[in-house]
C-alpha cells in the first residue's frame, strides 16, 4: 500500500496514526520532498476525478488569487495547479492494488485497506 501526502497534515496524521494501530504496512510519499509526476496526477484524476482530487477546502486554495481559482476549469488545468502547489491535493491518497482513495474515512480505510 503507498500513502501519498504531507507529513505535517492533520488528515493525513489520522490516516497515518490508523494504519499503525491496525499494524497495515504502507509505504509513505512526501509530496513536498518527492514531489508528485503528471502521470500520476492524471492516473488519479482518470480514476477518481480531478474535481475529487483537487482540495478547494484548503489554506492553499483559499490563499490563490481569485484569478487563479477561476482558471481551473480542466482535468489538465488543475493538474497544473497541483504540480506547482502539492499542497492541492486532496490528502492523503492511498493505492492498493486498484483500489484510489483521496482523504480520510476511517470506515472505508477499514474496509479497503485492512
Amino acid at each position: 500500500m503507498d500513502v501519498y501526502g504531507i507529513p505535517n497534515c492533520d488528515t493525513v496524521k489520522k490516516a497515518l496514526n490508523f494504519l499503525k494501530a491496525n499494524n497495515a504496512a504502507y509505504t509513505f510519499h512526501d509530496f513536498k520532498k518527492e514531489g508528485v509526476s503528471r502521470e500520476q496526477l492524471e492516473k488519479w484524476a482518470k480514476q477518481l476525478g480531478w474535481e475529487t482530487l483537487l482540495n478547494k477546502r484548503g489554506t492553499t486554495w483559499r490563499k490563490l488569487s481569485p484569478e487563479v481559482q477561476a482558471s481551473v476549469h480542466t482535468q489538465a488545468d488543475a493538474i497544473r495547479l497541483m504540480q506547482e502547489h502539492s499542497s492541492l491535493i486532496k490528502r492523503p491518497v492511498v493505492e492498493k492494488g486498484n483500489t484510489l482513495s483521496a482523504g480520510f474515512d476511517e470506515a472505508l480505510f477499514r474496509e479497503k485497506y485492512l
